[in-house]
């Protein structure tokens, strides 16, 4: 529910002036921490407050001194890209104490602090909450001890919490993602994608250990990510039996030419009785029964350690904000909350309503009441688990269903990582459903030349993690070849299309929508999965390929700014891929921490191009070495690259000298991601049941042939704030920038102003999304599918 206008720029409305934040890191660490802490910091001295880095979380906070440390702009530089925290974490026994907590509020009020921003897991925020609730009672005490004057119980009346979860497990309800959880998934990604190299090689079975000991997230999330043969997570335990039918399913796979098993065991699995099921007891078990070559790997704090991936910066950045404007809302009547993401949206849930539902998850698995806990953790688990479960365990051929209908899949457009692990989803839920699946190679080129034949399960087997397009993808849009198509389209009997790819293949479906008045072939249900790395499809938050183009840029900045490391002050121009899209330039700059991003859908001058010269020289006489600025490869006809690096060399000269770098093809290349391989695995499977319900609803049993004609039989699914959602193309056409290719509006644009804000621009910042507090059980729509969220 938006706010009013009035709220539309924050800094006319909410001033921080005369308060003070304090920020701390509790609990174990998480990558993206810092991206966190550096937000709160900025926004905090943005909008006129005092802001302290509390050291050493609550211990910090107890034991006082130099441990509560005025922070400035520049004291958060160069922190974005680091993993764990800088500000330093720790377990206080102390602060569980009475005594302990009168120090915390003693060491507060000394600083005049009363705005605390915590950035822990459940515990941390806890103890944050119960610190509240005694703040009254705690700062009489230090009246009757002498240790305050009395007027300050009046002055310091209230202490206001705010809580950001850092946490690589995801197991705090409330969330769809804790900050930490996508770095945590790379991590894992990278060991498996490397171990099945070797595994390949020697024809091994690898048991791998991931952490998660109360939640099974990571396994899950990784076992979907790289299509693991079983996976072993507390919430749901096997059913007694299960080792043999673990090793059926491993010596089925084997014998089906596949060189190599991977298992995935989160180090809380248990069995159905509540015994401990270890990654030594899954080996010893697959040796035992099947005489596999078999290793095991124990990840360990391998998870939470590394750079935080583009996710978690965006992540950190944008609840980091979120905090700070919490905080300067708030009254003393306000419960604690959390600054947490549903879909792709930020909301504000009270804090302890998470704690209690996160309390329940561990009640529900403690009494084996294990459906209801896979339940309360939210319907972004639930989905990943019943994704899982559809792909992993193949039917035998007599248990599936019969359709006697054949779909079509195919890549249309550029490649994009993730494309393949969304042609897998498709063809193992369409054989699931019963379907005959048929794969087209190179496109609507490959379609009219005939490059069609069936897939079996099989025959996609190993898919998620490859990058690009292994079916072979083209631009080439239908309409030219229609006729021929659609003879193909008979010749094969295809009853259903499903299409994976970008702008062309949203063009391409409206070609075929057009093609149904004169070819019959056509009136068959047909739906597109977005999947392009400039994210420029109309109808969809994000696109299949994009975070992994985010995760290049993001990594090639972090090593271009380092290659300055202990030189003289430097600037970098880089440009970024979209066409006429600036998502790239503009996420890309929030997770590197650009200076500036120059995009077509905000047109620039050259009084602002000099404005930017002139702030980065400010910049470069502080403490600060380099600067960033990216650059949409399309932004501008004239103002180019080589002209943008060259106005930035020559005002800049005596300051700083620069560089410039074009990214190119690499955005588009490399192992998908595994928010791409989870992403492009859920909506692919979501389509796919799509497109069965539509098969049974347009078959006509007297014609004995699928018959669709209607709007809603050629879709689009895309992701929209906080839901995926089929949308009819020909109502997307209204909402698209055809010249440009892109959609003419776009929800990343709110995203500009806090790239501005974290480099010390000044400008309005819109906040009519925000100060809604939400609860727990109502913050989930229906057909959610949270983790699809950015």
């Amino acid at each position: 529910m938006a706010q009013p206008d009035s709220k539309k720029i924050f800094f006319e409305n909410l001033s921080g002036a005369g308060k003070a934040i304090a920020v701390l890191t509790s609990g174990g660490d998480a990558q993206g921490m810092n991206g966190a802490v550096r937000a709160v910091v900025r926004m905090g001295l943005y909008v006129g407050a005092k802001v302290y880095f509390i050291h050493e979380g609550y211990q910090g906070m107890v034991d006082g001194g130099d441990n509560i440390k005025e922070a400035t702009w520049e004291s958060v530089s160069s922190m974005l890209q680091l993993g764990g925290t800088v500000i330093g974490s720790a377990r206080c026994k102390e602060f569980r104490t009475h005594e302990g907590r009168l120090k915390a509020a003693h060491n507060l009020v000394q600083h005049g602090i009363t705005n605390l921003c915590v950035i822990g897991g459940d515990g941390s925020l806890t103890g944050a909450n119960l610190f509240k609730e005694e703040w009254s009672g705690l700062l009489n005490e230090l009246v009757e001890q002498g240790l305050i004057e009395a007027d300050a119980v009046q002055k310091y009346s209230a202490l206001h919490i705010v809580g950001m979860v850092g946490s690589i497990d995801n197991d705090f309800c409330g969330t769809d993602m804790t900050i930490g959880t996508d770095s945590a998934l790379h991590r894992i990604i990278e060991v498996v994608d490397a171990i099945m190299t070797t595994a390949q090689s020697h024809q091994r079975t690898f048991v791998l250990e991931v952490m998660g000991r109360h939640c099974g997230y990571l396994a899950l999330v990784s076992g979907l990510a790289c299509g693991a043969d079983w996976v072993l997570i507390p919430e749901m335990p096997p059913e007694d039996g299960w080792e043999e039918k673990m090793c059926q399913k491993l010596s089925a796979t084997r014998s089906r030419g596949t060189r190599l098993n991977i298992i995935i065991v989160a180090e809380g699995a248990i069995d159905r009785h509540g015994k401990p099921i270890t990654s030594s007891f899954v080996k010893d078990l697959v040796v035992k029964c099947l005489g596999f070559d078999t290793r095991v790997t124990i990840l360990g704090h391998v998870q939470r350690g590394g750079t935080p991936s583009a996710f978690d910066r965006i992540l950190a950045s944008r609840m980091g904000v979120e905090a700070v404007l919490a905080l300067l809302e708030t009254t003393a009547n306000t419960p604690a909350c959390v600054v947490s993401l549903c879909g792709n949206t930020s909301v504000r849930v009270p804090l302890m309503e998470c704690v209690q539902m996160t309390q329940e998850v561990q009640k529900a698995m403690d009494q084996k009441r294990f459906e209801e806990a896979v339940k309360l953790r939210g319907r972004s688990f639930e989905n990943n688990l019943k994704t899982y479960k559809l792909l992993a365990h193949r039917k035998p051929e007599s248990e599936l269903p019969t359709s006697n209908f054949n779909v079509a899949v195919l890549n249309v457009g550029a490649p994009a990582a993730g494309m393949n692990a969304a042609v897998r989803s498709a063809v193992r839920v369409g054989i699931s459903e019963g379907h005959k699946m048929f794969a087209v190679s190179d496109g609507f080129e490959g379609f009219y030349k005939g490059q069609i034949k069936e897939v079996k399960w099989g025959d996609v087997g190993g898919w998620t993690g490859q990058g690009g397009s292994l079916l072979g993808t083209k631009r080439t849009l239908p309409a030219k070849h229609v006729e021929k198509i659609a003879e193909q389209m008979r010749k094969h009997n295809i009853n259903a299309l499903l299409i994976i790819g970008g702008f062309e293949a949203f063009l391409s479906l409206l070609e075929l929508l057009t093609a149904r008045g004169k070819y019959d072939e056509f009136c068959v249900p047909m739906v597109m999965v977005p999947a392009t790395v400039s994210n420029n499809v109309p109808g969809s938050d994000l696109s299949i390929g994009a975070d992994t183009a985010l995760n290049a840029i993001t990594t090639t900045c972090d090593r271009i700014k380092q290659s300055a490391s202990g030189t003289k002050r430097r600037v970098f121009i880089i440009e970024t891929m979209g066409g006429y899209c600036g998502y790239l330039a503009t996420v890309g700059g929030l997770a590197s921490g650009a200076d500036a991003a120059y995009i077509y859908e905000e047109p620039f001058d050259i009084k602002e191009l000099q404005a930017n010269v002139e702030h980065l020289t400010e910049k470069m006489k502080t403490s600060i070495q380099r600067g960033l600025v990216l650059r949409n490869e399309n932004c501008n006809e004239n103002y180019t690259t080589d002209f943008i690096y060259q106005l930035y060399s020559e005002e800049g000269r005596g300051v700083f000298d620069c560089r410039k770098n074009v990214l190119g093809h690499m955005q588009q290349g490399g192992a998908p991601s595994p928010f791409d391989r989870n992403f492009g695995t859920k909506i692919s499977a979501k389509a796919m049941q799509w497109v069965s319900k539509k098969l049974v609803e347009t078959f006509r049993q007297g014609a004995g042939r699928v018959f669709a004609n209607t709007e809603d039989s050629c879709c689009l699914l895309g992701m929209r704030r906080r839901t995926l959602v089929f949308q009819p193309v020909v109502q997307l056409k209204d909402e698209t920038d055809f010249v440009h290719r892109i959609p003419k509006e776009q929800w990343w644009l709110k995203l500009r102003p806090l790239m501005k804000i974290l480099a010390k621009y000044k400008t309005s910042y819109d906040v009519s999304d925000s100060g809604q507090l939400e609860h727990v059980v109502h913050n989930r729509p229906k057909d959610s599918d949270a983790s699809v969220a950015m």
